[in-house]
């Protein structure tokens, strides 16, 4: 019951142990397989996304009533929209500051799990409801 009464807070914790493997998953393929920083967001997403998932899925939105598939492909169809516009400012700001490829990605990670909540909320996970 707590889960469901603190949804946000829920969303959070699932989303901050996403964006940590997403950025510790880029640090470490700039750092030992010498990937570009755009490259590497790209591995790190990837893994953040199964961690996403699940969490939201197991956790944040537990009570949705939603089917399975339905729910994993809207989070994949909205991850991946937010990755797009993750990818975009990451780009431009790559190339337009001189702020460390770490914190750029650290900023912009932040800035769009907002959104990704009340899409998902709304959304992805939207279902029957006990």
């Amino acid at each position: 019951m707590f889960l469901l009464r603190h949804r946000p807070v829920v969303f959070i914790l699932v989303g901050s142990a996403a964006a940590l493997v997403h950025l510790l998953t880029v640090i470490l393929l700039v750092e030992t397989m010498h990937l570009v920083p755009l490259v590497a967001n790209v591995g790190g997403w990837l893994c953040a996304f199964g961690v996403s998932y699940g969490g939201h899925q197991l956790l944040t939105f537990a009570d949705h009533g939603a089917p399975v598939l339905r729910s994993a492909n809207r989070f994949f169809l909205l991850s991946a929209a937010g990755f797009a516009i993750n990818e975009s400012a990451y780009a431009v700001l790559l190339h337009t500051s001189q702020v460390p490829y770490q914190l750029l990605l650290a900023i912009i990670l932040v800035c769009v799990a907002a959104a990704t909540y009340l899409l998902s909320r709304r959304w992805a996970f939207a279902g029957i409801r006990p």
